[in-house]
């Protein structure tokens, strides 16, 4: 287990990214991460859905437009509120993961992608939480930093900027957990689940960082048609990226996707 620190705090940093941009239009592209994964495990209409850290709701507008009973949360006032604001009939709401509203059992599925590793503190707690508010059989698919080579690279460059920038050392606030493979399935079976699916998944390539390995569409850096489209590569930047997912998949992939049922 590795965390990340940064020069904002975990809050502060997630008010200013979702302040910076627009809610999302709903995800189109079902190939790449989240929509992928989500698609594998809401299968079907039947029952409700939770997306715990909603976000700016690219896949909570994906299901809700579908006729999907979804309802998404997140501790960002912001986001929550831009959301409302372009579509009040989203069920949408400022929400805590370690401390749920919900009755027991109140979902089928439940949906949190990027949202685990940013909790300093009760990281089992939410576990549980998610654990009881789902059916017996119910399944929940989340995703989690790795700690790998390519995110410590993240870090690396992250920290080298913002010396260049502010002329500062590391910022000493928390960001993230970073966690192993194995690490990360413990921390489920351990809560009560079984696991159904795990894998090293490429959310944004670290090769995206760099606009040289871009597609021509992403050249210009645009947060919103990348989370609705996917952190797109060129032709000689995805060949590259399938190289190093190919044959080093737990060291260049950013996040592990989980899929568990609770039993």
């Amino acid at each position: 287990m590795r965390i990340t620190y940064r020069n904002a705090n975990n809050k502060d940093y997630w008010t200013k990214r979702w302040d910076d941009i627009p809610a999302d239009a709903p995800m189109e592209n079902p190939e790449v991460y989240p929509l992928k994964y989500a698609q594998m495990t809401v299968t079907d209409k039947i029952g409700k859905t939770l997306e715990a850290g909603c976000g700016a709701g690219r896949i909570l507008r994906y299901y809700h437009d579908r006729g999907y009973d979804i309802i998404g949360i997140d501790f960002i006032d912001v986001a929550i509120s831009k959301l409302k604001e372009i579509d009040p009939s989203l069920q949408a709401e400022v929400g805590d993961i370690t401390n749920l509203r919900f009755s027991d059992q109140s979902f089928k599925y439940v949906l949190a992608f990027g949202l685990y590793h940013n909790l300093e503190h009760g990281l089992d707690k939410a576990i549980r939480e998610t654990h009881r508010v789902l059916e017996k059989d119910g399944l929940v698919c989340a995703s989690f930093r790795a700690d790998n080579i390519q995110t410590r690279l993240t870090d690396w460059l992250a920290n080298r900027k913002a010396k260049n920038k502010n002329g500062e050392g590391k910022g000493r606030s928390f960001h993230k957990m970073n966690l192993t493979r194995s690490e990360y399935e413990q921390l489920f079976t351990r809560s009560g689940f079984t696991i159904d699916f795990v894998g090293p998944v490429e959310n944004m390539p670290i090769l995206y960082k760099f606009a040289i390995f871009r597609s021509s569409g992403h050249k210009n850096f645009d947060e919103n048609k990348a989370r609705m489209e996917g952190y797109r590569l060129s032709c000689f930047g995805q060949k590259l990226q399938n190289f190093l997912m190919h044959y080093f998949p737990d060291q260049f992939c950013n996040i592990y996707v989980l899929i568990a049922r609770k039993i």
